[in-house]
């Protein structure tokens, strides 16, 4: 059965505290993915599709979600976390999941916020000393108010950088974009890009053969380093072959690859949302024609479509790799905050 707690009347809403994973069901994906849409952290990371494949194949400990709905009944705020060893997180990892924060409007976030905190105190919540936000983007309200709400209980707030996510403004066409970088970078990414002249980009669509392009993405990225080829466990091959098929049928997804005499030699998969391109990884074959910089060939196409679809940003997540930077791109902040209680 699942519990319906009644919070804060002052706010006239609703919240009910789902356990496991009915909550994909109980919330429609229709409703859950118009509200992350027009949330307050706009991300691919938050859309239903993703919150339910990423919990399925690498969800642990155990899955509980704090739906705050108005008294029209309309859905206001989703908090889907999960409790491990006494520590709350988000639904999704720092490890594969590199925004993260409440879902709901930015003027509705004092609300939720003190609707999910309430709900975390109830009797109905699984048990828990820590709450860990891992991945909330700089910009990100619930930095503002998360720390007022902890004090007023007595908890105790603190606040870390997780991480950098360099990113690149884009602002008219291609060329104007290789005139606002470097020269030396912008002199190399020219000359590479006319140097790999006989190489092919394919565009993966939901009418392709996309198992068999996911296999191919996913040889490519354990070929790359030896980081990505043990990073890359059966979960995660998971998540990839059902994620992937989703996001591309609703054109939410790119899955680009470089092709050099009928086989395929580089990869880069993006999420393409909110007018923002999200470099979610990348495969590349290292131990063959090196001499042609298919990586670079290759971001360097996907930032000409990015500008061709009218995007604002290219965003190469979470990472301070040296290769973002001679792109242009610059730091944006996410950080891991943490309430512990007493």
């Amino acid at each position: 059965m699942i519990p319906t707690i009644e919070l804060y009347t002052e706010f006239d809403t609703t919240s009910e505290l789902i356990h496991g994973d009915a909550v994909f069901t109980a919330v429609s994906a229709t409703d859950w993915d118009m509200l992350a849409e027009a949330s307050m952290t706009k991300t691919p990371f938050q859309r239903h599709a993703y919150q339910q494949a990423w919990w399925r194949h690498l969800g642990r400990g155990d899955l509980f979600t704090v739906v705050v709905r108005d008294e029209q009944d309309m859905l206001r705020g989703l908090a889907p976390f999960f409790v491990a060893d006494g520590t709350i997180f988000l639904n999704g990892s720092k490890e594969e999941s590199d925004y993260l924060d409440i879902i709901c409007r930015a003027e509705d976030a004092q609300m939720v916020h003190t609707a999910v905190l309430e709900c975390l105190c109830s009797d109905a919540c699984p048990a828990w000393d820590v709450l860990q936000l891992h991945c909330v983007p700089a910009a990100s309200p619930t930095r503002e108010i998360l720390p007022r709400l902890a004090a007023s209980r007595g908890f105790v707030f603190s606040e870390e950088r997780d991480e950098v996510c360099p990113v690149i403004t884009l602002d008219g066409d291609f060329e104007d974009y290789l005139n606002s970088i470097n020269k030396k970078q912008r002199h190399e990414i020219r000359r590479k890009m006319r140097r790999a002249h006989e190489v092919d980009f394919e565009v993966i669509g939901s009418e392709d053969d996309v198992p068999t392009a996911v296999d191919d993405f996913l040889r490519l990225l354990q070929l790359s380093t030896p980081e990505k080829e043990q990073w890359l466990n059966d979960g995660r091959r998971a998540l990839f072959h059902e994620l992937i098929p989703i996001m591309l049928e609703d054109n939410l997804l790119e899955l680009l690859f470089i092709n050099l005499r009928g086989e395929r030699h580089a990869a880069l998969l993006n999420f393409t949302y909110n007018d923002r391109t999200w470099v979610y990884n990348s495969g590349l074959d290292m131990s063959q024609h090196s001499h042609l910089s298919l990586g670079v060939v290759l971001s360097a196409h996907a930032i000409e479509r990015a500008i061709e679809r009218n995007h604002h940003t290219f965003d190469f997540l979470r990472g301070d790799e040296t290769y973002k930077y001679r792109f242009g791109a610059e730091d944006t902040e996410i950080f891991c905050l943490r309430v512990q209680r007493e």
